[in-house]
C-alpha cells in the first residue's frame, strides 16, 4: 500500500480536502473543514493518523503493534498507524471509521451536506 492510494481512496469521499497546514511534507485531509486523516509524505515506511472509537482504539493497539497513540494528538481518539504490514481492508475500515466520525461531529446543517451529496 502506498500514500496515492490512500490518497485515492480519501479523495473518493464526499467533501474531501487536501491542505498542508503544518508544513509541505505534511498532508492533512479535512472534511468539511475538520481533519480525519495526517500523512507525513517524506516519511518511510508509510504511515497515517486517523481518529477512531476510543474502546476500537484499545483494541487495534493490543493487537497490532503498528498502531499507537497519534503523536501530537488526543492520544484516546487518534492513533499513528505504521501502514507497512497491516491488511489493506483494515486500513481503509479505520479511514472509513475516522471520515464518518467527523463527518458525525460537524453542525447538522453542514452534516447533510456531505451525508446527501
Amino acid at each position: 500500500m502506498d500514500a496515492n492510494e490512500i490518497l485515492d481512496y480519501c479523495l473518493a469521499k464526499n467533501g474531501v480536502e487536501e491542505t498542508f497546514p503544518f508544513n509541505p511534507d505534511t498532508l492533512v485531509l479535512k472534511v468539511g473543514g475538520k481533519m480525519f486523516l495526517l500523512m507525513p509524505l517524506e516519511k518511510q515506511p508509510l504511515s497515517i493518523a486517523v481518529k477512531t472509537d476510543p474502546e476500537w482504539s484499545a483494541e487495534l493497539r493490543e493487537k497490532h503493534f503498528q498502531i499507537e497513540g497519534a503523536y501530537h494528538m488526543n492520544k484516546t481518539h487518534w492513533n499513528s498507524v505504521l501502514c507497512e504490514g497491516l491488511k489493506k481492508d483494515l486500513i481503509f475500515k479505520m479511514i472509513d471509521q475516522s471520515y464518518d466520525l467527523i463527518v458525525a461531529s460537524l453542525p447538522k446543517k453542514i452534516r447533510e451536506q456531505f451525508l446527501n451529496s
